[in-house]
């Protein structure tokens, strides 16, 4: 496992709740119902991409601190 940087802009969020439902030891809802990350390690890479993946906003960033990668949204 990587040591990612995981980010929600809380102002793209529309509160969907899929990152928490797909990855819930590393997203939660606030008192707003947005998204926020409590544990950046709470599950495996590929888990924490798809729940990036899986925001209708897209307001998930997921960076590989190693490399310095952004694994998602990936750059073009």
């Amino acid at each position: 496992m990587a040591k990612l940087t995981v980010t929600v802009n809380q102002g793209r969020c529309i509160a969907s709740g899929d990152c928490a439902e797909l990855a819930p030891g590393v997203f939660q809802l606030d008192a707003d119902g947005k998204s926020e990350v409590y544990n950046p390690a709470g599950a495996s890479d590929q888990l924490i991409v798809a729940a990036a993946r899986a925001c209708p906003a897209k307001a998930i960033t997921v960076i590989d601190e190693d490399s310095g990668t952004q694994l998602f949204p990936v750059k073009k």
